[in-house]
């Protein structure tokens, strides 16, 4: 799958700003990796969120598609983008790389977007990846961050879609239990990170004199 429009541009170049991009931010792309929700929420890691929502506001739809089409750690820095300026164009191409799981880590990019996207049809990709990927126990791709955006947005949209999954002996139970996985409350996770970035993205748009809402 390519991203149409992004044939003139430099990739290295995209990367290089978006990706790789050195100073206060290191290595964007470990930062991310990481998603530590108690180092985000220290001083330094609000200075990096607030440089991520700068980066999310300013990156073009196409250098987006570049990122899309590159490799893991162009593709988990996209999905952070798009959730954190919440792009909502890129809902489907978003889901389509997540339900292909093609390559690593990506996958916790993919579920953090769609968790800000935090509508309905995002719920229903998630859905559809639990249903898919919880089945496959012999396989840890994201099945613990998706699970953790859908609970997030069941919350936020008053719905109960991971009730399906939350059954005794149901599908996550048998998942979690066959790769030893770590059952804290994934939800959690999510809804921390969801509002320390809203937080930075609120900070970034007092800087600069605008009240636009979240």
């Amino acid at each position: 799958m390519s991203s149409p429009g992004t044939d003139d541009l430099d990739p290295q170049d995209v990367i290089n700003r978006h990706v790789s991009v050195g100073g206060e931010d290191g290595q964007r792309y470990m930062r991310l990796m990481e998603a530590n929700p108690a180092a985000l929420g220290t001083p330094e890691g609000a200075a990096f969120l607030r440089s991520l929502a700068e980066a999310a506001e300013r990156i073009t739809d196409r250098e987006l598609g570049v990122l899309l089409d590159a490799d893991w750690r162009c593709r988990l820095v996209a999905g952070w983008l798009i959730g954190v300026d919440r792009r909502e164009r890129f809902r489907a191409p978003v889901g389509a790389r997540l339900l292909e799981s093609r390559v690593v880590f990506a996958g916790h990019g993919y579920c953090f977007a769609l968790a800000r996207l935090g509508t309905a049809d995002d719920a229903d990709i998630l859905t559809a990846y639990l249903d898919n990927y919880l089945r496959e126990t012999k396989l840890r791709y994201d099945q613990d961050s998706a699970f953790g955006a859908l609970q997030h947005l069941d919350a936020r949209l008053g719905t109960h879609r991971a009730e399906r999954f939350t059954q005794p002996g149901g599908l996550w139970q048998q998942w979690a239990t066959a790769n030893r996985a770590d059952t804290t409350d994934h939800k959690q996770r999510i809804d921390i990170l969801c509002f320390l970035v809203q937080e930075a993205v609120d900070a970034h748009r007092a800087s600069r004199g605008t009240g636009d809402p979240a």
